[in-house]
């Protein structure tokens, strides 16, 4: 049975000021989980508030797998780098319905905090 939907919106993206403030390093950070028996390719966009668009970031979310792309990683990104300090939003599109969920670890002070951003779906 597949779960979720194909189309995601994520608009509160602002990568964490690395700090060492122990030893969590600040990050941000999309999971892509997939139920279905298929893969799902999967392309992500990236929106900017002040440069034009990264577009057509691909990667495979496995069947039946969950997979973390770490978003101050170029490698989890196909190259792509997305500067730290800085507004962004993520649109997320899938072949079939996939679960996504975005996620920031801020370490800028001793007591560190994560959430979870709540995202739009259709």
């Amino acid at each position: 049975m597949e779960g979720g939907k194909k189309n995601w919106y994520f608009a509160d993206g602002y990568l964490p000021e690395k700090a060492d403030n122990g030893p969590m390093e600040a990050h941000e950070a999309l999971m892509l989980f997939n139920t279905a028996a298929l893969d799902a390719q999967v392309t992500i966009d990236v929106y900017f508030s002040d440069r034009a668009p990264i577009r057509g970031i691909r990667v495979t979310a496995p069947a039946e797998r969950i997979i973390t792309l770490r978003l101050d990683h170029p490698d989890d990104l196909g190259g792509a780098q997305i500067p730290p300090l800085t507004q962004y939003a993520l649109r997320i599109a899938a072949d079939r319905p996939i679960v996504c969920q975005f996620g920031r670890l801020d370490t800028t002070q001793n007591a560190m905090a994560y959430y979870v951003g709540v995202g739009f779906a259709e």
